[in-house]
């Protein structure tokens, strides 16, 4: 499956050469040349990868990765900076909004392709991290002095979705208790609730997943399970 990549950049020839030359690596590329309209796509699409030029009307590179890394479905995606200016207080701001790697202008394709080779294991992890399969099972699910029996509708290296939990709110912690399907033991993720949907269902965020769960996890939804 193509990696989707988001590239904002003001400049159309910089985007036009961008895309032709990150397609035939396995990408998807979404361009926008306003990073106001990137801003909003990140709070409703989720992405591999976003290239971002430092200089932009209305929202700049700097701002524009600070609204990436809060948003709830790009927070952890790797970002580009794109830039012609190679200066040590450009890379810090850049790296203090949350870039993950700077690429100058003008770029050759080799360099673009050493680069995107570079992240090609961070963005494979975070598809990894998104992957959901459906799980259905009973979790004990303690709040507080709350002890509530929910339903798994599906499970992440990231978190669960669940329902019959009308009683929770968003930003509460839980400690949950499950089985997975061929694991024989008990698994006991912390999590925090991060959003509600409708009638009710909630989605829980795993917090310090233990390295034996994340384990069990991985290889539930990899089909590694008991062999």
């Amino acid at each position: 499956m193509a990696f989707r990549i988001l590239l904002v950049d003001d400049e159309a020839k910089v985007s036009e050469l961008m895309k032709v030359m990150l397609e035939p690596l396995g990408c998807n590329v979404v361009t926008s040349a306003d990073s106001r309209e990137a801003a909003d796509q990140v709070t409703k699409q989720k992405f591999d990868g976003v290239f971002v030029d430092v200089q932009m009307p209305h929202l700049d590179g700097f701002g524009l990765t600070k609204l990436i890394r809060a948003s709830r479905a790009n927070a952890r995606v790797p970002i580009v900076m794109l830039t012609a200016l190679d200066d040590v207080e450009t890379m810090r701001a850049g790296f203090r909004a949350g870039i993950t790697l700077f690429l100058g202008k003008p770029f050759t394709g080799e360099k673009l392709r050493g680069l995107f080779n570079v992240l090609r294991g961070a963005m494979l992890t975070g598809r990894r991290r998104y992957a959901r399969l459906p799980l259905g099972t009973t979790v004990n699910c303690t709040a507080g002095s709350q002890a509530l029996k929910l339903n798994s509708l599906n499970i992440s290296l990231g978190g669960m979705l669940l329902s019959n939990s009308g009683r929770l709110d968003v930003g509460q912690e839980v400690d949950l208790e499950l089985m997975i399907p061929q694991v024989p033991r008990l698994l006991n993720p912390r999590g925090r609730v991060v959003r509600k949907e409708p009638p009710d269902r909630i989605a829980v965020q795993f917090i310090n997943l233990a390295p034996e769960d994340r384990e069990a996890i991985q290889s539930y939804i990899g089909g590694n399970v008991g062999q």
